[in-house]
Order: C-alpha cells, then sequence, then structure tokens
C-alpha cells in the first residue's frame, strides 16, 4: 500500500529498465506514483508515462534551477496541458538557492507565474525549496489570498518553519533522508508535523533510504521510510501506510 508522491521516472537513471521497473510495481506493493515535471521537456515525458501506465499521474512544471530559459509561452503551454484527465499538480515550482543561477529574481518570478498557473486551474503546488527557506515562506504567505493546497517536497527545515506551513495547511514531502543518521533536525520537524499532513515521496532516483543510501532510489523503498516513521509517530508501519495512502489521495485526487 504506496503512493510515491513524488518520483522522477524519466530520468535517465532509468533509461536501461524503465518499462520493465515500473511493470512491477504493484507485486512490489506500490499502487500510485505521481511522476514530477522539472522541464519543459522532462513534463512532456511525465504525459507520456502517465498515458502509459494507468497507475502513473502527472505533476507539470518547471524546477526554478531550469528556469533560466523560461518563457511565457512555455507557461501557456503548461496551462494547455493541466487540463489532461491525469495531471494531478503544478511542480515542481520554487526557489533553489543552493546554485548562483539562475538569478534570484529570476526564480521568483517564476515561482510566482507557476503560482498563478496553479490558481487559474485550479491544481495544487509541489514546492521546491532549497536554502530558500525565508524568501520561499514569504512568497508563499503573500499567495494565501490566491490559495492553492500545497506541499513542501522533500521537507528539510526546521520545526519553527513546519509550524509557518502547517498555519497555512500545507502538507510535507517526506521521503529517505529521514533515515540518515544526520536526519536530527527533520526526525524533530516529522515528530511535530501531525501524520495527517505528511505525504510519503521518494524523489528517486536520487534520496535513496539507508540501506540503499547512494544508490538508484525507487518507490517500493519507501517501506523504510514508513518504518522510520512509524518509530517516530510510536504507530504501525501500516498505520503510517494507511494514513499516508489517505492523505496522498487526499491532496492529488481532489475535485477541480
Amino acid at each position: 500500500m504506496i503512493f510515491d508522491t513524488h518520483g522522477h521516472y524519466d530520468d535517465e537513471a532509468f533509461d536501461a529498465d524503465r518499462d520493465e521497473l515500473l511493470m512491477s510495481m504493484h507485486e512490489s506493493g506500490v499502487d500510485f506514483i505521481v511522476n514530477i515535471g522539472a522541464s519543459i521537456e522532462s513534463t512532456k515525458k511525465t504525459l507520456e508515462l502517465a498515458e502509459k501506465y494507468s497507475f502513473i499521474y502527472a505533476a507539470i512544471g518547471v524546477h526554478p534551477s531550469e528556469t533560466g530559459e523560461l518563457t511565457e509561452e512555455d507557461i501557456a503551454w503548461l496551462k494547455s496541458k493541466a487540463a489532461e484527465p491525469k495531471v494531478v499538480a503544478i511542480g515542481e515550482i520554487g526557489l533553489d538557492y543552493y546554485w548562483p543561477d539562475p538569478d534570484k529574481d529570476i526564480q521568483k518570478k517564476w515561482f510566482e507565474k507557476q503560482l498563478w498557473l496553479a490558481s487559474e486551474v485550479n491544481l495544487p503546488i509541489v514546492v521546491h525549496s532549497r536554502d530558500a527557506a525565508k524568501d520561499t515562506l514569504e512568497i508563499l504567505k503573500s499567495w494565501q489570498k490566491n490559495k492553492t493546497a500545497g506541499v513542501i517536497h522533500c521537507f528539510s527545515y526546521t520545526k519553527e518553519s513546519a509550524r509557518e506551513y502547517l498555519d497555512m495547511d500545507y502538507y510535507f514531502g517526506i521521503g529517505g533522508v529521514i533515515t540518515f543518521k544526520n536526519a536530527r533536525k527533520l526526525v524533530e520537524a516529522a515528530e511535530y508535523i501531525p501524520m495527517n499532513r505528511i505525504l510519503l515521496e521518494t524523489d528517486c532516483p536520487y534520496l535513496a533510504p539507508e540501506p540503499y543510501r547512494g544508490k538508484r532510489n525507487r518507490s517500493s523503498y519507501i517501506d523504510f521510510v514508513a518504518q522510520k516513521l512509524s518509530e517516530i509517530k510510536k504507530i504501525s508501519k501500516e498505520e503510517v501506510l494507511v494514513q499516508a495512502m489517505q492523505n496522498a489521495k487526499g491532496f492529488y485526487f481532489r475535485e477541480r
């Protein structure tokens, strides 16, 4: 009973065995996957995957690191694709200050444009935020007047940041990082975040949990994330998976 709310099966890391791996998902306990667009090109591949596989859904959007060449025509194209029945979110969008490029102002511009897009098409947002806690929070707080549901993908900030996002009714994407030995800050945040606001994710092929850290990630490895959360929350792994499934369906499969 696994709903992987954030994967990148269009990534070249899966080129050698993509079909074989995806065809094995059901027997590995994976019921649903949302494949996440990170550029215009990866969004096109994401839409193809959603069309080919009944259990894959699509989030369409442009990652902050890919916004340098983004155009208004691209936004118009995304809007046209948002009407497709298996498109369930706009993402991943947001801010990433880890690298110097694109410029912060460019990232902010296209983050806000894609927020407007999400509002226009009435879809939730999948937010990427890396080394950009203050600006991400400020933009999303100002966005409340045109609110759409949102998840902070790969949440890595503090318990105090989690409180701010909870006040705005956001969800939190939790993946393999929570199993790492140096994840103390994230564990503290996960203890605080209510289980009904947690979405389980892989970000595959990246961020595989222990004991597969450093290897290619896959949706079935969410089982290790659920086990760690069960220890943190002091509930059974099955309860974690059931609640996470319910959360994900409510987030992604809502009526437009």
